[in-house]
Order: C-alpha cells, then sequence, then structure tokens
C-alpha cells in the first residue's frame, strides 16, 4: 500500500507538469517553425474563442483528474471513506476524453495535410498521468 500511496502523490505532482508540457507541435507549413502546445496554452486560447469549450477542457483535463487524485489520497490515509471510491474512478475517466480528443485532433490535422503536426512529450506524460491514476484507483480498490 505505500507504492500505491507514493505513486499516488507523485500525481500530484505530475500532472501540473505535464500541463504545461508541450503535447503537441504544430505549424502551418514545414518551412516555418512550430509552435508547441499544452494544455494551458489550449486552454488560454479557448477561452477567448468558447468559453463553453474552455469550461469543459478545464473540468476534463484539469479539475478531475486532480480531484481524483486528492480523493484517492484521502482513502489512502483513512481521512475519506472507500464508498466514494466508484465516483472518482468515473472522475479519472473523464480526463481520458482530453486525450481522445488530442489524439483525434492530431489524425485530422495529418490527414488535411495543410501543415505540420507533432507529438510531444507532454501528450506522452499527460496520458500516462492518467493510466497511472486508473491503475492506481483499482489497485486502491482491490487493496482495500
Amino acid at each position: 500500500m505505500t507504492a500505491l500511496k507514493l505513486a499516488n502523490l507523485a500525481l500530484l505532482v505530475l500532472f501540473p507538469v505535464s500541463w504545461f508540457a508541450p503535447l503537441l507541435k504544430a505549424g502551418l507549413l514545414p518551412v516555418f517553425g512550430l509552435d508547441e502546445i499544452s494544455v494551458i496554452s489550449g486552454l488560454r486560447a479557448l477561452w477567448d474563442t468558447d468559453v463553453i469549450l474552455a469550461l469543459l477542457v478545464t473540468a476534463f483535463a484539469l479539475f478531475a483528474p486532480m480531484f481524483k487524485t486528492i480523493g484517492i489520497s484521502l482513502i489512502h490515509f483513512d481521512l475519506l471513506k472507500p464508498a466514494v471510491q466508484p465516483v472518482l474512478s468515473w472522475l479519472g475517466k473523464l480526463a481520458m476524453a482530453d486525450v481522445f480528443l488530442i489524439a483525434l485532433y492530431v489524425v485530422i490535422l495529418k490527414g488535411i495535410g495543410i501543415g505540420r503536426v507533432e507529438t510531444s512529450w507532454g501528450l506522452y506524460l499527460f496520458t500516462g498521468c492518467i493510466l497511472a491514476s486508473i491503475v492506481i484507483s483499482g489497485l486502491t480498490r482491490k487493496a482495500g
């Protein structure tokens, strides 16, 4: 159980790092440099254009994974009843929707062929954090 606690606590640091890490590098033409896009830079752009979508992405990418991670930590330290774990697991799965959308955008943009899109290390970090959170949640349920 100690390893689960430490892994979950590590997510409290790794999630915010993944939000600022470059998810994608995109550019209009191969001749020009590529701009790095992170969760935070994408959210900033969304707030200027589509507030409702910005609220959804903020909820799914930022709040859902952090609430789940904090909730699982509270369960690990016996400060929250394990009965709430199904709700916490559901929150973590919402964050996978962001990973799916990012992958969908990459496929669409590459398919159009107008520009260049490359995935970056932040996408793998963000995806890894979400998958680790799902695994930690499942192992916590079995250990409890």
